[in-house]
């Protein structure tokens, strides 16, 4: 699967999941827009449109694309990413990366990847990506009912109200 990162050098290199990734063959970086890939599901966290299992054909016929940046600069980071056409958001889940652990929705680049793939099916990468880190596992161990749940959704629809039914009760 083609998995494309943009890399906006905001971070600790040493600390950098995207890095290690791109290091272990998982992931190309990039460090210029036009290299990202045409058509591949952008993940982006103020997507209107939450990613779900119907998602799993453009995954596998144009890739992911993300945007590693700091989570303090991702409002405005974000932006260049507009005008590609296939943004999702990722649903709730819990971070277990060692610097954002506990944390709801402030994922590394790694878990949000794995979680895409966990999501539309592609279980199989998702714990291959994982298994990079120390900590890794832990992540899909933490968020598995919540993966398990959303991997079975139909639609967008129905995974926000997955995600709503944990939020709200």
């Amino acid at each position: 699967m083609k998995v494309v990162v943009y890399h906006a050098e905001e971070c600790d290199r040493r600390k950098c999941t995207t890095v290690r990734m791109a290091r272990g063959g998982k992931v190309k970086l990039v460090t210029k827009l036009n290299q990202l890939p045409l058509g591949a599901i952008v993940l982006d966290p103020f997507s209107q449109k939450a990613l779900s299992p119907e998602d799993r054909k453009i995954v596998e016929e144009n890739g992911i694309a993300a945007l590693d940046c700091s989570w303090k600069r991702i409002n405005g980071s974000s932006k260049m990413f507009k005008g590609r056409k296939k943004h999702r958001s990722l649903p709730f889940l819990v971070a277990a990366n060692p610097t954002n652990y506990g944390k709801p929705c402030i994922l590394s680049t790694a878990e949000a990847i794995a979680a895409t793939f966990y999501i539309v099916g592609f279980k199989d990468i998702a714990i291959d990506i994982m298994s990079q880190f120390k900590w890794g596992p832990h992540f899909l161990e933490l968020n598995h009912e919540l993966l398990e749940a959303y991997s079975h959704a139909k639609n967008s629809m129905e995974v926000v109200n997955i995600q709503n039914d944990i939020i709200g009760g």
